[in-house]
């Protein structure tokens, strides 16, 4: 008998209680989206189920999302994770499947490419990771996968960046590799 899917959305009490604290987060944070206004992202938020799950799981692996900006061309308010550090539930994962697979001997419970799918969202690529930082200090004492180039990946590499003596730097390591403190920040556009 083949297994159920997990179900992709909420209960009124997970949703409220979400948008609560996002809205909270929103309010605290004012530097991280001048010139929006929560009632627009709320309302954009409410009419987008499958979001507001993807929100949640990047809630409860220690993301601490928040809307960072507006995509004037599409209108799409654009959440990406805002955890000081990377999130907590994302960490000790290699870079993707073929990682995961390519490891004969302990190998990590995930990969960064796969719990990203799993949970609607996308890894931050390089620009992206660049961009977050202009909104405040993050990663200073881990770091988080980004996208790699496939030039890059077909060579068994990955890219990750972290911010280090007030710079972001990226760096690269063997896709299949994991650390205790690595992991990987996601985005969503709504």
């Amino acid at each position: 008998m083949p297994s159920a899917k997990p179900k992709k959305e909420l209960s009124a009490k997970q949703r409220d209680a979400l948008l609560a604290l996002l809205q909270a987060r929103f309010g605290d944070n004012p530097q991280r989206h001048k010139g929006l206004v929560w009632a627009d992202v709320r309302a954009r938020l409410e009419a987008r189920p499958a979001a507001l799950w993807s929100l949640h799981e990047m809630e409860k692996t220690g993301g601490e999302p928040d809307v960072v900006g507006l995509d004037n061309k599409t209108g799409e308010y654009i959440f990406v994770d805002c955890s000081v550090q990377t999130p907590k539930g994302r960490v000790s994962v290699c870079y993707d499947r073929d990682a995961l697979d390519s490891r004969k001997e302990n190998k990590p419970k995930n990969s960064a490419m796969q719990m990203a799918q799993a949970m609607g969202i996308e890894m931050l690529n390089e620009a992206q990771y660049r961009e977050l930082q202009q909104l405040g200090e993050f990663d200073t004492k881990t770091s988080s996968w980004i996208q790699t180039p496939p030039d890059i990946r077909e060579l068994d590499g990955a890219l990750f960046c972290d911010r280090r003596y007030g710079h972001v730097f990226v760096y690269h390591n063997g896709a299949q590799s994991y650390y205790a403190a690595r992991g990987f920040r996601g985005r969503l556009a709504v």
